[in-house]
């Protein structure tokens, strides 16, 4: 009897934990690299090698004897995983998609040459490149930000001396400065893709996402009174995108629904690519609970080349609620029995991560035919896991 092919994951965060439940029953093993023995994902991981993803070493060692070699973040370097490659192992994403999501520049750069929309930008250098630029703007160094790090809003020239001081300081490892339009959006949207080796691809429904100090905090699923043809049009966009790029697995796209001028007496939306993730996303663990088939078992079927599953929603609405660290969070295992008792659909998934302010730790799903009903549900499960709420919420 032939092993069942072994998926090599780097990266010990939540999302490489969240691979290991739909792996185990696919009966699919996991081998992960993290750089601490105790993370999320090496609770639960039992093969695993301690290193760090830019040690191409580690890499070998991860990846020996694995059929594909996989990513939870954006930040192993390309030439590694050439050399991976080289050496026999796929690597999907592949180096050449996976640029587009660790430097916003060269994405920027392959969107406007592909016609895709996106808020007018530029590389700039220093203070005088960013006023004639125009203010106010974003700032963003063009590889390393994420969660809100790295963005910088700048309405005034001294407003800029700070990222370009970053930038200068990182510009030995490859970052530059890009100045992007301060889009006047309506919300924010995100498009989740799923794309194997053989082309097959399937489109999540367009979801919400609302942002929290540059976290995402809260994603409906669907979209609430999105145009069914904007909704088409949005996930058109993120299925040309995977292909021209040459996507293999998840990837999100996240987006701007904006409101333009129309020649008409009413406003037409319309949609600007605002970053892309080519992993499991944070806009997508409401597929856990809310889809027919999650984010992370669909990305384990598709850099394996396997049929992929329907992303369909199960329920009219899921809310996805992130579980965020606050000075008020204990511990979190604490808040199960008024979260379960109160709520018994609730879906928990938490991270094993040690508590701080600002730190995801996890998120719940709600689901059902009431919007309001499962937002409420969302957010007072979340909160009481935050340890913002007291016991007068009861």
């Amino acid at each position: 009897m032939q092993p069942a092919p072994v998926v090599a994951v780097v990266g010990g965060g939540q999302l490489a934990r969240m691979l290991a439940e739909p792996a185990a029953a696919l009966g699919v093993p996991l081998r992960l690299l993290t750089d601490d023995d105790a993370s999320s994902a090496a609770q639960v991981l039992r093969d695993r090698v301690v290193g760090h993803h830019t040690d191409l070493d580690a890499l070998r060692r991860v990846a020996d004897g694995a059929a594909v070699l996989t990513v939870e973040h954006e930040h192993v370097p390309g030439e590694h995983l050439r050399a991976l490659a080289e050496a026999g192992v796929p690597t999907r994403p592949g180096p050449d998609a996976l640029v587009h999501a660790q430097d916003k520049g060269v994405m920027r750069e392959r969107m406007a040459a592909l016609g895709v929309p996106g808020p007018r930008s530029a590389i700039v250098a220093d203070r005088a490149a960013v006023e004639a630029f125009g203010l106010p703007c974003v700032l963003k160094t063009t590889r390393g930000g994420y969660d809100g790090r790295g963005v910088w809003v700048v309405r005034e020239p001294a407003d800029a001396d700070e990222p370009l001081r970053v930038a200068a300081e990182q510009a030995d490892a490859g970052v530059r400065l890009l100045a992007e339009e301060l889009v006047d959006f309506r919300r924010e949207l995100s498009a989740l893709v799923v794309r194997a080796p053989s082309g097959q691809a399937a489109a999540y429904p367009v979801v919400q996402s609302t942002q929290r100090d540059g976290i995402c905090h809260e994603v409906v699923a669907p979209a609430p009174d999105l145009d069914p043809d904007l909704a088409v049009e949005a996930q058109q966009l993120a299925l040309r995108v995977a292909g021209e790029l040459d996507v293999t697995g998840v990837l999100a796209v996240e987006l701007f629904e904006t409101q333009a001028p129309s020649t008409g007496s009413g406003r037409r939306h319309r949609l600007l690519v605002n970053e892309l993730a080519m992993r499991p996303h944070n806009t997508g663990h409401w597929t856990q609970d809310g889809a027919v088939t999650s984010q992370f078992e669909n990305h384990l079927r598709a850099v394996l080349d396997l049929p992929l599953g329907a992303p369909s929603a199960r329920e009219r609405w899921t809310v996805m609620v992130n579980v965020l660290g606050s000075e008020h969070t204990t511990r979190l295992h604490d808040g199960y029995p008024h979260a379960m008792a109160r709520d018994p659909r609730l879906r928990v998934h938490l991270y094993g991560k040690e508590p701080r302010p600002g730190r995801k730790l996890g998120h719940v799903n709600a689901y059902g035919d009431d919007l309001d009903d499962c937002l409420e549900r969302a957010r007072h499960a979340a909160a009481w896991f935050s340890g913002d709420l007291g016991d007068e919420s009861e």
